[in-house]
């Protein structure tokens, strides 16, 4: 099974293609970065160009995996429409990754995890989940400030790829796991278990997890 793999959630992005047999082993055959800004100049032109150094066309895709947040509002909303417009041309199912998600399940952690990331402007993508076994419950995700995240993540594992919310977790008395910067492998793997276990979405069902509203609604905001 041919997988392509995209994230556009943060200030550079990825585009991947990797293939999936019978079992959790996936083979990440290449993947392309993304600058950062020019996801709309690059994204289907280097999906072209990855498909054709591979011998593939579209049709050979077999199913996607895209991040949907949290991240940027311009590219997130820049990758999730191409994705829906391959989904929906081709019929090819959708599993739809949240890195916080990723990040609660790679820490192998069990019971209640909070999972952080770097929001910028001084905030923190924050998500919490009770992780028995195999089954994750989402419990909340949201933007909080740092000294929210400290003060909700008491009596949680924290898990993170971000040395610095890590050190500050630490210092706080929580118990920290640390994890490498997540990488288009990591995310082929998890959204791969999702395809196995049936959890998708239809294209028109996709939506991004921004967590902040774009700087034009707040603009708007401001100015009513």
């Amino acid at each position: 099974m041919i997988l392509l793999v995209t994230d556009t959630s943060g200030r550079n992005g990825t585009v991947a293609l990797a293939r999936a047999g019978n079992s959790d082993q996936i083979d990440v055959l290449e993947v392309v970065p993304l600058a950062g800004g020019m996801f709309s100049a690059q994204l289907v032109p280097q999906i072209a160009a990855l498909l054709q150094r591979h011998g593939l066309s579209k049709t050979d895709l077999d199913a996607f995996v895209v991040v949907t947040g949290p991240g940027s509002f311009t590219g997130l909303r820049v990758g999730l429409a191409a994705i829906k417009a391959l989904a929906e041309i081709l019929q090819k199912p959708i599993a739809a990754v949240s890195l916080l998600e990723l990040i609660a399940v790679a820490s192998r952690s069990q019971g209640r995890v909070v999972a952080v990331l770097d929001g910028g402007r001084g905030e923190v993508f924050f998500g919490a989940y009770e992780i028995a076994g195999d089954l994750v419950q989402a419990l909340r995700e949201e933007l909080l400030s740092k000294a929210e995240f400290l003060s909700a993540a008491q009596g949680s594992a924290v898990a993170t790829s971000d040395a610095t919310l890590a050190a500050a977790a630490r210092d706080a008395g929580l118990s920290v796991v640390a994890l490498e910067p997540l990488s288009a492998g990591m995310i082929a793997s998890f959204g791969w278990k999702k395809l196995q276990a049936g959890v998708i979405v239809s294209p028109e069902l996709l939506e991004a997890n921004y967590m902040r509203r774009s700087d034009a609604e707040i603009f708007v905001k401001k100015s009513s």
